[in-house]
């Protein structure tokens, strides 16, 4: 097994643009009440109180995917990961909006919250238009990896779905590559139009707008652990 502690190092600005006072606000009130714990183990008791179901969302941007499918099943645990401050706010104010008491943020790297699960625990795991790294010396960084990926499957129930979407052709690609390597999940598409539509049930993020808007394709993966 890879170690997936090879992806650690989180790289980039933690912050863009400054906070608005509500904003702020959100920060220092509503951010702590929804965070994952620092420590310790992790399952639904702690986080909602209750037995339930769980999904995370690696890297959810401004949380419009998150805050839409925790809308969708109420009675389902969303656990969000996003080390970027600006996607935080973005993610908080969704939540606040829909009234939303099923989900939890932790800002950081998701490896160490999914490691902290138990085994067979989630349901789905979403990972959405994540950093493709373009350059060839940089693709150990990409989360698509073996490493990242032997934890995802082992913390996915049998016949539990991670999701992959992307419009970078090499990471594309480098995807396919690396999960046809893999004999824990099976991908879902029989024909071309499984991977080039969105599934009616995988809510359009504004990132992959912009990416229609400056002529993307986009690629939707769906994988079954088996």
């Amino acid at each position: 097994m890879n170690d997936p502690t090879t992806i650690r190092r989180l790289y980039g600005r933690r912050q863009g643009h400054a906070l608005r006072a509500g904003q702020a606000a959100l920060v220092e009130e509503t951010l702590p009440l929804l965070s994952v714990p620092a420590d310790g183990a992790l399952d639904a008791e702690r986080l909602f109180g209750d037995e339930r179901p769980l999904q995370v969302e690696i890297g959810f941007g401004a949380g419009e995917h998150l805050a839409a499918q925790a809308a969708a099943a109420p009675g389902t645990g969303f656990i969000g990961c996003e080390p970027f401050l600006n996607g935080v706010v973005g993610a908080l104010g969704h939540i606040r909006d829909g009234g939303l008491t099923n989900v939890r943020i932790h800002m950081g790297d998701a490896l160490e919250v999914i490691e902290r699960l138990p085994d067979a625990s989630l349901e789905r795991v979403y990972l959405l238009h994540p950093d493709p790294w373009p350059k060839a010396r940089h693709a150990k960084r990409r989360m698509m990896n073996h490493g990242p990926l032997d934890l995802i499957a082992r913390k996915l129930r049998p016949g539990a779905e991670f999701r992959l979407g992307t419009d970078d052709p090499t990471y594309c690609r480098w995807a396919m590559m690396v999960m046809d390597q893999r004999r824990d999940f099976l991908w879902q598409a029989r024909r071309p139009e499984d991977f080039l539509h969105r599934p009616d049930d995988w809510p359009e993020t504004r990132y992959e707008r912009k990416a229609r808007r400056h002529g993307h394709e986009v690629w939707y993966f769906r994988y079954v652990r088996i």
